[in-house]
This record gives C-alpha cells, structure tokens and sequence, in this order.
C-alpha cells in the first residue's frame, strides 16, 4: 500500500435529492475520521480470566472533524445551515485510491474565528446518524 495526499481527502455534502449528489465542502485545510465502537462484554466464569465480547453488538459511529479557510462556496454555506437547524444530511467521504464513505450525519458543533486582517476560518464536527457505508 503506498502513502496517500492528506489533500485528497475530502468531505462532501449532499444536496438533499434523492439520490444524492455531491459537492466538496471547499476550503478544507484538515480532516480527519474515527470509527467508534462500543463493546458487549458476555465475560463469564468459564472465560478463564479473560474478557469475551460478542461479535456484531453494541453501538458503532463515526465522527468527522474538520477545519479550513472560509470561502463561502453553497456546501459551506449548506453546512451551516444544518448545524442552524439541527438537520441531518447525507455526507460522502472521499479518499486518493477511490475509497468513499457515505452516511447521514448531525453537524455537532460549527466553530468561525477570524483575526484583525487575517482569513475567516472554521472547524466543524459531525457525528453519524444510522449506518455509515464504504463504497
């Protein structure tokens, strides 16, 4: 496997048709994902002192921050709107070897900074709503 542009890897939003279509939320700077799980312990006294989970239970999620330069393009501006009303939408993950990722997600939490003659900046988090695919 050989190294992957930190630079390719790109939140999308989707604009609400069904199916979906796609733009780049622009003027990323950072990105990142974690996959999150929560575990079922079925430990037991003929575990031998070891703890058992169970395969395929408990809660997963998927969380997303980013953070870049505010270009005012229509997916920043659609961001902002959902995190203004607390809706869910489709979002894709895209990576440099064609991988994607799409699920629904919350805007979390939608941060704007900006010093004296410097750029307006943002970050955001999202948290996913139900499954979250890789394509």
């Amino acid at each position: 496997m050989t190294a992957q542009k930190g630079s390719a890897f790109l939140l999308k939003i989707g604009d609400g048709a069904v199916p979906p279509a796609y733009e780049t939320v622009a003027g990323l700077r950072t990105t990142q994902m974690s996959i999150n799980g929560d575990t079922v312990v079925v430990t037991h006294k003929q575990s031998g002192g070891w703890r058992e989970l169970l395969s395929g239970a408990g809660t997963r999620s998927v969380s997303v921050s980013a953070a870049g330069i505010f270009l005012g393009s229509n997916a920043e501006n659609a961001v902002r709107t959902n995190a203004l009303a607390g809706t869910i939408e489709n979002y894709e993950l895209s990576f440099e070897d064609g991988a994607r990722m799409q699920g629904k997600f919350l805007v979390q939490r939608l941060d704007y900074a900006g010093d004296f003659n410097g750029e307006r900046n943002y970050t955001l988090q999202l948290e996913s709503s139900g499954p979250v695919t890789a394509l």
